[in-house]
C-alpha cells in the first residue's frame, strides 16, 4: 500500500492566526472564548464563542472578491496558504496530480441567514448573485483549488463535526489508490451568526456560562454544561512517501490509520459503540501501535465526554492502559466541521515538539470521566504515535492515527 505522509500544516483559530502562534497559545492554556462580536447577542441565551479576532480577509483575497466568499472560505484560504507555503513546493509540481479534500459541517450559514432575511423583507430580486457560490460547502475546495491551481480530485466532506477528520481519510484513500500524488486537506467553519448560535442553543447543546467565558468550555469536568462554538480552519498537505522523498520535503508524520463508523442510533445523542468501532478500525489499520497521546473529541457535553472515556477504556483494555488524553476545545471552542483538521494538526505538532496540550478548566473531577486528561498544564513527553477523534451529529465518527516517520 502507498504510504502517506504529512508535509505541510496551516491553522487559524480563536487563539492564533497561524499554526505556531495558535499551538503555542494552546500549550500555554490560553483561552479564545469571549463575548460574541460578530453580531449583537443581546437577545440570545448564549452570548459567548471563540472567534477569530481581527482577521482581515483582504490579506488572502482581492477586495473585490471578498463578497463572493463567506467567512468560512476566507478562513480556509488563510490556513491553506500557510500549509502550502510550509510544504515548500517548487514550480515543477504536477498540478494535475495534486487534489483537494475540503470539509465543513455547515458552510456559509451567515450568508444563508443574511439572504433569507433579504428575501423576506426586501424581496427575492434583492438576493445577492454571490449568495449560492459563497455558501456552498464545496466552494471551500473550489476557491482554494483556483487560488492554488490544484487540478487533481476536488472532494468535499460534509459530515458535521467529523468532517475535518473524514476529509483527511478521503485524501489518504485518494493517494493510496493512485488518484493523486498529493492532496491538500482543508477543514473550515464559521457559523457564528444568529441562526447558528440560536439553533444550537435551542437544542440545549451550548454552555450558558455567559458571565465567565474563559471557563465555559470544560471538557471532562463534572460541571460541564455544553460546548462553546468556535470558528477557524486547519489545513494539511498529504502526499505519497515517494513524492515527499523525491523532493526532499520535511515530513511531520505518517498517517498510518483511519477509521469511520456510524452509530445508527439517534440524530443527536451519541453512543459509546460507534466511536469505539471507529477507533478500533483506525487502531487495527495502524498495526495496533503504542499510542502515546489522544486528542479527544472532548466537547464538554455530559454524554460525549463520558462515552468517549468509556470507549477509550474499552479500546485500550482498561483505565490503567490508556495513554494521556486531552481536549483542546477549552482553548479554541468546538469548531464543528473544522475541528477534526485542526485537532489532527495539534496532535501532529504535539508529537513533533514533544509536548502534550492540557485540558484546561478541569476543576472538579467526574467519577464517570476518570482518565489522565493532562489537567490544566501542558506536559513534556516523547511521542511516537498519536490519535485524534471526531464524532458528529447523525452518528458519524472519524478517527486518525499518526506516527513519527521512519524510512
Amino acid at each position: 500500500m502507498i504510504r502517506v505522509v504529512i508535509t505541510g500544516l496551516g491553522m487559524i483559530n480563536g487563539v492564533g492566526h497561524d499554526k505556531d502562534s495558535a499551538f503555542d497559545a494552546i500549550i500555554a492554556g490560553e483561552c479564545g472564548v469571549d463575548t460574541i462580536r460578530l453580531f449583537d447577542p443581546e437577545q440570545f441565551s448564549v452570548k459567548i464563542v471563540s472567534e477569530v479576532k481581527d482577521f482581515d480577509p483582504s490579506t488572502v483575497m482581492n477586495k473585490k472578491e471578498i463578497k463572493k466568499a463567506d467567512r468560512f472560505i476566507q478562513l480556509g484560504l488563510k490556513a491553506s496558504m500557510e500549509a502550502m507555503e510550509d510544504a515548500d513546493f517548487d514550480n515543477s509540481v504536477d498540478r494535475e496530480r495534486f487534489g483537494i479534500s475540503s470539509a465543513s459541517g455547515i458552510g456559509g450559514l451567515p450568508a444563508i441567514e443574511k439572504n433569507s432575511v433579504i428575501c423576506n423583507t426586501r424581496g427575492p430580486r434583492r438576493i445577492s448573485p454571490f449568495f449560492i457560490p459563497s455558501a456552498l460547502v464545496n466552494m471551500l475546495g473550489g476557491f482554494i483549488s483556483i487560488y492554488q491551481d490544484l487540478k487533481g480530485p476536488n472532494l468535499s466532506s460534509v459530515t458535521a463535526c467529523a468532517a475535518g477528520t473524514h476529509a483527511i481519510g478521503e485524501a489518504a484513500k485518494t493517494i493510496m489508490i493512485g488518484g493523486a500524488d498529493k492532496m491538500l486537506v482543508v477543514g473550515a467553519e464559521s457559523a457564528v451568526c444568529g441562526a447558528g448560535i440560536g439553533g444550537f442553543a435551542a437544542m440545549k447543546a451550548l454552555s450558558t456560562r455567559n458571565d465567565d467565558p474563559k471557563t465555559a468550555s470544560r471538557p471532562f469536568d463534572k460541571d460541564r454544561d455544553g460546548f462553546v462554538m468556535g470558528e477557524g480552519a486547519g489545513a494539511l498537505v498529504l502526499e505519497s512517501l515517494e513524492s515527499a522523498q523525491s523532493r526532499g520535503a520535511k515530513i511531520y508524520a505518517e498517517l498510518v490509520g483511519f477509521g469511520e463508523s456510524g452509530d445508527a442510533n439517534h440524530i443527536t445523542t451519541p453512543t459509546m459503540d460507534g466511536p469505539l468501532r471507529a477507533m478500533r478500525a483506525a487502531y487495527k489499520m495502524a498495526g495496533e501501535p503504542k499510542i502515546d497521546y489522544v486528542n479527544a473529541h472532548g466537547t464538554s457535553t455530559p454524554i460525549n465526554d463520558k462515552n468517549e472515556t468509556d470507549a477509550l477504556k474499552e479500546l485500550f483494555g482498561g483505565k490503567d492502559n490508556c495513554p494521556p488524553v486531552s481536549s483542546t476545545k477549552g482553548q479554541i471552542g468546538h469548531c464543528l466541521g473544522a475541528a477534526g483538521s485542526m485537532e489532527a494538526i495539534i496532535a501532529i505538532m504535539a508529537m513533533d515538539r514533544g509536548v502534550i496540550p492540557p485540558t484546561i478548566n478541569y476543576i472538579t473531577p467526574d467519577e464517570n470521566c476518570d482518565l489522565d486528561y493532562v489537567p490544566n498544564v501542558s506536559r513534556k513527553a516523547e511521542m511516537h504515535a498519536v490519535m485524534s477523534n471526531s464524532f458528529g451529529f447523525g452518528g458519524t465518527n472519524g478517527v486518525v492515527i499518526f506516527k513519527k516517520f521512519k524510512a
